[in-house]
């Protein structure tokens, strides 16, 4: 069989997934044998990989277009890709790839019939010819959260309100009711891997897995794999100062202020456990691409789209506009295919171990065309990773970004807002109400160097962390520290900071406030064009004329250029 042109696309995408939650990132307690032996041997992991939002649709929206939230306004979970709007898939699909996703996306607007196909060739739903999976409907209860002396309560509102919102259900059994999925999906696209629809294009693949995203729940298989004595504690509420009030908020309506760190260390360890299942399914992918020859010729890519809180600062789940490293600060690990040039030199090269230094998303998407030589057709902000895979030693950035929450009163930014949240039913009742409240939603847009990480917020309560003396970013530095009446630092070391953090804020929103799209628009009808060029254009040029006008969209004097030099020529 002849060699491809292209090499296979494998995008490989667990949600909710933490940086620090793999054994090669320092993790004693982690379960990632898979991951951490390619990080070692074949791939790059990246230990300061930022995603542009911390949560779902805005962060996928962002990583697979190059562009970030809000360019388009993909800012909420409520709002997706549209018509006219471009994606990787769809790119690599009109470059000759044969396109898989599995239904779990995030990305494309589900109302708009026919819109995924634009996207992808093959999109796997699951598998509606299995028996339905049956669960006790004890266990199904307990995926929302914890009930907290909700049965003494004397009222049904004091029954609501002693629910504890910690998303924790624990260990469940095999074949639990949904816990299956994300197998299923994985069993899917093997099949896909091992049965090729079309064996002469190169394959995208992307699985979305809703591992380790709560519900907090795993199998005993996996819970087992975890040493609950090598579990860090969490980062607890005692000494912090100066933080988001969003947090304090989401906190106090979860009913999280009073769990004990041994029932924090106990959802740590399902959430470790989630994401030892989600390397033992990476690893069953990546055995089936050996198995048919597909794996050295492929670029592999598992990322997150963001973080979660997992106990620390005694939440669970994640908030939309908080900026800490658990939620901002993901797993990225990218292996190159392996292809040499005529003289045998290597033209992917790849220097595996951990690279340090910032990276984005959003870099993935430049990163993922350029091993897959396909230019992209609009405008994006993403930088080729490729030259960092070569050599960890270069960085691309010199700082990352990130953004949430809204402007008062936007309500369609609020998460779910169109369905509107009830206590004691609803798993996210408690982010779904503090998300209502203006001051804790408020906007607000973080940048980092790695070093330090600024936070600015429309309402003037802005962060700043040294993240070398202050990594867990207990202390902001903009609450505790002297300023002046115009809220900049009397030291003239933080003041110095905060002045470079906000001029970088400043100089990247210009940059990237919007894109231009390449494809350009008639500012004339074609009727109307006409109507100024029918009195000089011969009847039988009529319909060249009428072509040129619909296939280029000139103005009027470009037009009548084009008419006269035809003219010219007839003489």
């Amino acid at each position: 069989m002849a060699e491809r042109k292209r090499p296979h696309i494998i995008i490989i995408n667990p949600d909710e997934m933490r940086w620090d939650t793999m054994g090669h990132m320092g993790n004693r307690a982690a379960h990632t044998p898979f991951l951490d032996s390619l990080a070692v041997h074949e791939a790059v992991s990246f230990d300061h990989a930022y995603c542009q939002n911390p949560v779902c649709v805005p962060s996928r929206c962002s990583f697979f277009t190059g562009l970030y939230p809000h360019t388009r306004g993909h800012r909420t979970m409520k709002y997706l890709l549209h018509e006219g709007e471009t994606s990787l898939f769809q790119q690599l699909r009109n470059a000759g790839y044969y396109v898989w996703l599995n239904g779990r996306n995030d990305l494309i607007a589900g109302q708009i019939t026919g819109l995924e196909n634009e996207h992808a060739d093959e999109i796997y739903y699951y598998d509606r010819t299995k028996e339905p999976q049956r669960v006790d409907p004890a266990v199904l209860g307990k995926m929302m959260g914890t009930k907290k002396e909700a049965e003494s309560a004397e009222t049904a509102q004091a029954k609501e309100e002693a629910f504890v919102y910690d998303h924790y259900t624990g260990v469940v059994p095999d074949h639990t009711a949904g816990m299956d999925n994300d197998w299923n999906d994985t069993l899917a696209a093997i099949d896909r891997i091992r049965h090729p629809v079309d064996p002469q294009k190169p394959l995208c693949l992307f699985l979305g897995w809703q591992n380790p995203h709560p519900p907090y729940a795993v199998e005993k298989r996996f819970y087992d794999l975890i040493d609950e004595g090598q579990i860090a504690d969490e980062i607890s509420t005692e000494h912090l100062q100066g933080k988001p009030y969003m947090l304090e908020l989401y906190r106090k309506l979860a009913n999280l202020e009073g769990k004990s760190r041994e029932e924090w260390r106990k959802l740590r360890r399902v959430y470790l456990a989630q994401c030892a299942k989600v390397d033992a399914m990476f690893e069953a992918v990546c055995n089936a691409l050996k198995e048919q020859g597909m794996y050295d010729d492929a670029a592999i890519f598992f990322l997150s789209d963001h973080g979660d809180f997992a106990g620390d600062y005694h939440m669970a789940e994640k908030s939309q506009n908080t900026f800490e490293d658990v939620l901002t600060r993901v797993p990225l690990l990218i292996k190159p295919p392996k292809r040499k040039d005529a003289d045998g030199k290597e033209l992917y090269p790849c220097d595996p171990g951990i690279a340090g230094g910032v990276v984005e998303l959003v870099d993935f998407f430049a990163t993922a065309m350029e091993y897959a030589g396909v230019e992209p057709t609009e405008d994006h902000f993403g930088r080729s990773l490729q030259p960092v895979v070569a050599d960890r030693s270069v960085r691309i950035r010199a700082y990352a970004h990130c953004e949430g929450g809204r402007r008062p009163g936007e309500e369609q930014c609020d998460e779910w807002h169109s369905e509107p949240p009830v206590p004691g039913k609803d798993a996210y009742w408690a982010k779904k109400t503090a998300q209502l409240d203006d001051e804790a939603h408020v906007k607000g847009t973080m940048v980092t160097d790695g070093h330090f990480k600024f936070v600015q917020r429309l309402n003037g309560k802005h962060e700043l962390y040294c993240l070398d003396q202050d990594p867990y970013e207990e202390k902001n530095l903009y609450e505790t520290e002297e300023k002046d009446a115009e809220g900049m630092f009397t030291d003239p070391a933080l003041r110095k900071v905060m002045e470079r953090m906000q001029a970088e804020l400043l100089h990247w929103y210009q940059e990237t406030c919007d894109v231009v799209p390449r494809a350009y628009d008639s500012r004339f009808s074609e009727e109307w064009m006409w109507r100024f060029l029918r009195n000089i254009v011969p009847e039988e040029m009529e319909q060249t004329v009428r072509e040129y006008i619909r296939k280029e969209h000139p103005d009027i004097r470009t037009a009548m250029q084009y008419v006269g030099g035809i003219l010219v020529k007839q003489k």
